[in-house]
């Protein structure tokens, strides 16, 4: 078993979104999104890949294709395989999100 401590990958850049993989395998790919005030993550998308968007501390806007929702801590969003995602900080202080997809994307997609 593979395990780590999230709070480990929570670093911030203001230059822009910073991304530490939590997990990568064959069949699934993981993320920690940590976003300063205004920063903005996407639009990114795979049209293989479902993924899943779980908001771990702070508020953000996600918008999976036309689709627009403010999320906060706790809660979620499903980003089906082919949708735009884009995800944006809401408020001045920071938020980390942690981001999920099965089967993995293309390394071109999230990096």
């Amino acid at each position: 078993m593979d395990a780590r401590d999230l709070r480990d990958l929570v670093h911030f850049d203001e230059d822009g979104p910073r991304h530490e993989t939590l997990f990568e395998t064959e069949r699934m790919w993981s993320e920690v999104v940590c976003l300063e005030r205004s920063q903005a993550l996407g639009p990114i998308a795979d049209r293989d890949s479902d993924a899943i968007l779980v908001v771990m501390t702070g508020k953000v806007v996600v918008q999976v294709d036309r689709g627009r929702k403010r999320r906060e801590q706790w809660e979620t969003a499903l980003v089906p395989a082919g949708s735009e995602l884009s995800i944006t900080n809401a408020t001045d202080d920071p938020a980390v999100v942690l981001l999920v997809a099965a089967p993995p994307p293309p390394r071109r997609v999230i990096e």
